[in-house]
């Protein structure tokens, strides 16, 4: 018997249920139908709003490969030792003094400048890009002042590290000793 009280009460619920389901079915229809439209039609009319979420990463990848053309990166340091590798293997043991530093570690030195060079340009063609995005989006739509921060701090990161490159690729900052 507590089965069919069970039973009997999970019917009385099922049907209360369902006189309160047809009830608001009726009251949506008896909206009335501007309402319906209207609130359709503002949500169309309303224009996607974007994020700038991918302004955002451009400035933080901005800011990074800023940094990495001032401490080198992993590239760079690859790259050195692979130059002074060669450079060993090319010098010959009866090579002069200059020969062999020049060889071993200037082309070292280069190969660094070199990769930090390239990764400030990265840093600074990301940045100028992020920077300038707002010209050629939605009008009206401010950027965020975080991403502009950043994207400036990636622009002046690549300026600072463009130019420790050309100094350290031109032997103007801490150059080679002389041999003699």
């Amino acid at each position: 018997m507590a089965t069919k009280t069970a039973e009997g009460a999970g019917t009385e619920t099922g049907a209360q249920h369902d006189e309160t389901v047809a009830e608001t079915a009726v009251t949506e229809e008896a909206q009335a139908p501007e309402q319906r439209e209207t609130g359709e039609e503002t949500a169309a009319a309303e224009p996607r709003r974007a994020s700038g979420v991918g302004q955002g990463a451009g400035a933080v990848v901005s800011a990074a490969l800023g940094l990495v053309s001032l401490n080198g990166g992993w590239v760079g340091t690859v790259a050195s030792a692979r130059a002074q590798l060669m450079g060993q293997l090319k010098t010959s043991s009866q090579a002069g003094v200059a020969q062999q530093i020049k060889a071993v570690y200037g082309d070292a030195w280069h190969a660094t400048a070199l990769w930090a060079g390239l990764f400030a340009v990265a840093a600074l063609v990301v940045g100028v890009a992020v920077l300038a995005r707002p010209a050629f989006g939605a009008p009206g739509r401010p950027q965020a002042p975080w991403i502009k921060s950043v994207a400036w701090g990636g622009v002046a990161l690549g300026v600072v590290g463009l130019l420790l490159a050309a100094l350290k690729y031109s032997d103007a900052l801490l150059g080679l000793p002389s041999a003699g």
